[in-house]
């Protein structure tokens, strides 16, 4: 967790963001894990994986915005929004 995510005081995170963050952590790596350990070509399944990724990423990265110091969250949060976007668009 980013310290900046902190108030100023240091002591209270701001759970919205924080939780977010966490989210978004363990939906992409569900994802991963998903798309690594697929064996069969339920792409239905697939879509459905990386579309949830997709807007969990881009809710997350609009939740750090603005929050000082988050800039590197948000623009990895976007990273695998886009690149959940482009697998969807390889799948025909």
């Amino acid at each position: 967790m980013h310290a900046s995510l902190l108030d100023p005081d240091g002591k209270e995170p701001h759970e919205r963001v924080r939780r977010l963050g966490i989210m978004c952590a363990e939906v992409c790596d569900a994802t991963c894990r998903t798309l690594c350990e697929q064996n069969g070509r339920d792409e239905d399944g697939i879509r459905a994986q990386l579309e949830w990724c997709r807007s969990v990423c881009v809710e997350c990265a609009r939740a750090f915005d603005g929050q000082p110091g988050a800039g590197s969250a948000a623009a990895d949060c976007r990273a695998c929004a886009s690149a959940c976007a482009d697998f969807m668009a390889a799948l025909g």
